[in-house]
């Protein structure tokens, strides 16, 4: 199926594995609350039992170093595209109003990044990724 949108996932290339899944998974759900058009219909499974819905699309996940990510983000913005974003200082948190606390107090124009996501249509989101390679 071809889609007119793309999801990617960039994260920090040097973080330790289990910062790699959390990041990652934090920004899926960013993105998939920003749009909630993409999510697919619930799944049943064998017994009936019933299972969230996922987001519709496929999610690339690239590598990115700190300026990856903050090059990304910039284009991001300029294009308009729905942005998710995590920073490092939110591993010391413990719970969202702490996050976004933790989010408020980097400085503007260099934030510490360790993953951003974004959605939007193909060619921006290529735009946005050009330079990065998917996630080993």
């Amino acid at each position: 199926m071809a889609f007119d949108t793309k999801v990617a996932i960039l994260v920090h290339e040097d973080l330790a594995v289990w910062q790699k899944l959390n990041v990652t998974a934090f920004l899926a759900t960013g993105i998939a609350g920003a749009a909630p058009e993409a999510m697919g219909e619930p799944y049943i499974g064998a017994t009936g039992r019933r299972y969230a819905p996922l987001l519709g699309q496929p999610m690339l996940v690239f590598a990115a170093t700190l300026e990856d990510l903050r090059r990304s983000h910039r284009i991001a913005g300029e294009r308009d595209l729905a942005c998710a974003a995590y920073v490092r200082s939110m591993f010391s948190t413990g719970d969202d109003a702490a996050n976004r606390e933790a989010f408020l107090t980097e400085l503007a124009d260099a934030p510490d990044f360790v993953g951003i996501a974004m959605r939007g249509p193909k060619k921006d989101v290529d735009r946005a990724t050009k330079g990065t390679k998917l996630h080993p």
